[in-house]
């Protein structure tokens, strides 16, 4: 496995070594030990999510805080989606900014996101089967958003925005600078 760490402390991309012959492909998409080595630290994952999106679907900016934080380390099924990480942690150098990777079925990448950063992403394929370890349980009271196309983030979602599709939920985050941290 291959890891490279982004701009934001704690984000690393994470490529598989995969084998591939004339049957298909195999691959090893997590080891704990090896992954701890690469991020170097702790993370004890307790819960695996995934979700179906159609083209266009954003999925952002979620988060849990306090007690109820969560890392994550998510992926790509089927299809391709571009995921984004905002490093949310008061008094990081980084507040604020964003780190976007495509994730897909076919280049097999994965992002871990260490807990303090807001997550979305944008289904890019006509579908986009997405999975997603968690370290922490899901708290309803925990919950917190910040809007997608927040002007201080200035994220770049690749699609035109008619093409991108929200849940009434989402469209009502509010921005940043109003978020529950």
């Amino acid at each position: 496995m291959r890891h490279t760490r982004t701009k934001l402390e704690g984000c690393v991309i994470i490529e598989p070594s995969v084998f591939e012959d004339e049957r298909g492909y195999f691959y090893e998409s997590f080891n704990h030990q090896q992954f701890e080595k690469s991020i170097g630290e702790k993370v004890n994952f307790v819960q695996d999510n995934q979700s179906f999106s159609k083209k266009g679907v954003v999925r952002a900016l979620h988060y849990q805080i306090g007690d109820h934080a969560q890392a994550k380390l998510v992926r790509v099924l089927q299809g391709a989606v571009l995921d984004v990480a905002v490093d949310i942690r008061k008094g990081s150098e980084t507040f604020g900014e964003y780190v976007a990777v495509e994730l897909s079925a076919k280049n097999k990448k994965q992002l871990f996101i260490p807990r303090g950063f807001a997550h979305g992403f944008v289904a890019l394929s006509e579908t986009a089967e997405f999975f997603y370890k968690c370290d922490n349980y899901y708290n309803k009271e925990a919950e917190g958003g910040i809007i997608y196309n927040d002007p201080t983030i200035n994220i770049d979602w690749v699609l035109d925005k008619e093409e991108l599709l929200l849940s009434p939920k989402d469209i009502e985050l509010p921005r940043l600078k109003n978020a529950r941290l």
